[in-house]
């Protein structure tokens, strides 16, 4: 079978476990500059850019990909949020791209192919692809709404070149993730769509919103079901949630986006939100029993976490919905589905 159908078949029997966050452990290990500099000849400081270490530190990337593995997630996504050109130009590594993203995916590939050889169980590695720090639909400049500081060909050819180089390195899946802003996502799925085309073989895409406010909207202003109208034409694999709030706080709005979804289900939320100091103190019995009021209640067929979780989160999730039926997932709309900020269904 192909990744998509073998996900598609396990997901039909029981709910699957994405991972965690991988920058909740790198910032545990206190790292200065030179740490993730690793040698490089780079002039800038280079804290906070996680996605280097795939180059100059492999093996504590790998480490957090092997703790999230033991327990017990089976969608293992690249330490790959940032590697991209836009991003890494704030580091002055934007020439890096192309070996950080393909560095990325052979850890996380050797990782899953090893544990499917100890087991037997299947496990899948999604190339993670992040919004970058621009957006397209939104100026920079209050004094001039129609400025922006990139167009969607920029945009596009970015996401191009970490898709190319994430296929190199082994993906099953591209994970487009933490979408503030829906014209980006778009982006990111036509250079999907582009490097699929090239490859002359399926790339499945999963695709992730993120919402800015509890009304359940992203920064471009899109509820969940107009952004389901709006990307739905790619035909992810999975559609849902990620980062935003905690899982509470998310739970009215997973509830809607799984109702019009004929797409499985992924959602993993932050730890809680954070305290006043940016951390996040949600145990992970708390998170996993909120999570697990999601499989309960039909809403999920993946279930992960994203900022503040760590590989005890990702066990105890796994551990609480390991008895709960996945989503059945709903047949297609008839009519025409559009989206402004609203969705508008036409009857057929």
């Amino acid at each position: 079978m192909t990744p998509a159908q073998s996900l598609r078949a396990q997901a039909a029997k029981r709910i699957l476990i994405k991972d965690g966050a991988y920058g909740t452990l790198i910032q545990q290990h206190r790292l200065q500059s030179g740490d993730y500099c690793g040698g490089l000849d780079l002039l800038k400081d280079q804290r906070g850019n996680n996605d280097l270490l795939n180059l100059t530190r492999r093996e504590l990337v790998h480490s957090i990909c092997e703790s999230f593995a033991e327990a017990g997630a089976e969608i293992l996504a690249t330490n790959t949020f940032n590697a991209n050109a836009i991003s890494q130009a704030d580091f002055g590594a934007e020439g890096l791209v192309e070996r950080i993203n393909r560095s990325a995916a052979e850890i996380v590939r050797e990782v899953a192919d090893r544990h499917i050889a100890k087991d037997g169980r299947p496990r899948w590695v999604a190339g993670a692809i992040g919004p970058t720090n621009k957006t397209l639909s939104l100026s920079p400049n209050v004094n001039d709404p129609a400025f922006r500081e990139v167009d969607f060909d920029e945009v596009k050819a970015v996401y191009r070149g970490q898709v190319d180089a994430l296929v190199e390195g082994g993906v099953d899946f591209v994970l487009i993730e933490t979408i503030f802003d829906t014209l980006n996502a778009k982006a990111a799925i036509m250079a999907t769509l582009e490097a699929e085309q090239a490859l002359g073989r399926a790339l499945p895409l999963m695709i992730s919103m993120t919402l800015t406010d509890l009304s359940g909207r992203n920064l471009s202003g899109h509820t969940v079901e107009a952004f389901w109208a709006s990307v739905r034409h790619a035909k992810p694999i999975t559609i849902g949630l990620n980062c935003s709030f905690g899982a509470a706080q998310l739970r009215p709005h997973l509830s809607a986006l799984a109702g019009v979804a004929d797409a499985l289900v992924m959602a993993y939320p932050n730890a809680g939100l954070p305290n006043e100091l940016g951390e996040y103190d949600e145990a992970a019995e708390q998170t996993a029993a909120q999570v697990r009021e999601w499989a309960k209640s039909g809403l999920v067929n993946i279930v992960g976490g994203c900022c503040g979780t760590t590989p005890s989160h990702i066990a105890a999730i796994a551990g609480t919905v390991r008895d709960c039926t996945p989503r059945a997932v709903p047949a297609p709309r008839s009519g025409t589905l559009l989206a402004g900020l609203e969705p508008m269904l036409i009857a057929a």
